[in-house]
């Protein structure tokens, strides 16, 4: 059989996706940049990661409406098409989005090495070197094999987290007694600070909109895709409202934005529990987070290719593993060179910013798309308020880091 006529499989649904996406969420940024976050907002990072969840939110629900009205891979290039019929403004969204998550991936294998350190004095090169490559290679093996290995790692990230608001329960119960600490002030500097940690938050919710880009390996795409990019995106918040209130109560500004492991710190002030767990449990949720990163790049490039918007050599499907090896390879390179040549906090920050210009056009496509096409019946649609608020929130961020951060 020919590869150019292999056509990807579907073979998700809502369960696997819920935790592809979940996976993707919880991995990229509460075990990675909870201390970051502090360093910023202080006592205030739960205020900062409420911050974050509202601008993703507005845009979560413009991805659910857009996912049900065209579910193709490459989503966000397809949205931007269908908005403004600007093929080459579609094709550097894709761009965009597809580089943000190869970002993202190397933030995230950075990240690892933080908590695979408190284990192993390995030199960083070879730790993140060897990761990116192993993971490259279960992406190649198939969707099916590599989105249940991450539904697998997403439920031990996730029993990590659960961990982390066990071990502090106790905290939790005393959140009225500290209320007066944890409210902040009506002062400029306070805010800023919160802002500012709101960007780096920000990194923490993406995920969500990686899920669109497996849409043609999606059963019922249409009714699927919307149910698990919100529910995805309700259950992450509220255990990042938990955990970060956690954080803050536990330790102090300093030793939490210091820690290259800022959840085995927690967990070792809040338990008498082997604070090791939790960074095996770190390791785990970071990878499973470059992985996901790692499948949706590729499905990104494989969707414009296949649009005729880039080489279509990278659409090519394989016909033994029913997957975009060529566009896999391309990925995997280009993860190396930004992990390895950049800090984690500007990777992070670099991923906030292109996935808020993302978030911008995306909500101006759905604008636009609601103004000139029919509402499709029996489809997912929210109202016309929900994707300005996008675009505005998204656009006052990024403004805002650019001349105050």
């Amino acid at each position: 059989m020919s590869d150019q006529l292999v056509e990807l499989k579907r073979t998700i649904g809502l369960p696997l996706l819920l935790f592809f996406g979940l996976g993707n969420i919880l991995g990229a940024g509460i075990y990675v940049l909870i201390g970051k976050v502090a360093g910023e907002a202080a006592m205030y990072a739960p205020f900062a990661f409420f911050v974050a969840s509202i601008v993703a939110t507005f845009s979560a629900f413009s991805y659910s409406e857009l996912s049900a009205r065209y579910p193709f891979s490459a989503g966000e290039a397809v949205y931007i098409h269908e908005g403004f019929h600007i093929t080459s403004l579609s094709r550097l969204t894709g761009l965009l989005i597809a580089f943000a998550g190869m970002v993202s991936a190397a933030t995230i294998s950075r990240g690892f090495y933080g908590y695979f350190y408190t284990f192993f004095q390995t030199p960083e090169f070879l730790v993140v070197t060897s990761i990116i490559l192993l993971l490259g290679l279960l992406t190649i093996w198939g969707i099916t094999q590599s989105v249940t290995i991450a539904a697998v790692l997403t439920i031990i990230e996730i029993s990590g987290l659960l961990l982390i608001i066990w071990a502090g329960r106790d905290l939790l119960g005393d959140i009225p007694a500290e209320i007066d600490i944890l409210l902040p002030p009506l002062q400029s500097s306070v805010w800023t600070g919160i802002m500012l940690g709101g960007f780096l938050a920000f990194f923490a919710f993406i995920g969500f909109e990686d899920m669109v880009n497996i849409a043609e390996e999606v059963k019922n795409p249409k009714r699927t895709l919307p149910a698990g990019i919100l529910l995805a995106l309700l259950i992450a918040t509220v255990m990042y409202a938990l955990v970060a209130l956690i954080a803050v109560l536990a330790l102090d500004q300093n030793t939490l934005s210091e820690s290259k492991a800022p959840l085995t710190e927690v967990l070792s002030a809040t338990s008498n529990i082997n604070p090791k767990i939790i960074s095996i449990i770190g390791m785990f949720a970071i990878v499973n987070g470059a992985l996901i990163q790692m499948i949706m790049a590729s499905r990104i490039f494989y969707g414009m290719a296949k649009q005729g918007w880039l080489w279509k050599g990278l659409a090519k499907v394989s016909s033994k593993t029913q997957t975009p090896v060529n566009a896999t390879w391309l990925v995997i390179a280009i993860i190396l060179i930004l992990a390895l040549w950049f800090p984690l906090e500007t990777l992070a920050k670099g991923t906030s910013y292109l996935i808020l210009i993302v978030f911008t056009l995306v909500n101006a496509a759905l604008i636009s798309i609601k103004q000139t096409q029919p509402i499709i019946k029996n489809s997912f649609t929210i109202p016309m308020w929900v994707p300005i608020s996008g675009f505005i929130t998204s656009i006052s961020m990024i403004l805002f880091q650019l001349f105050i951060g």
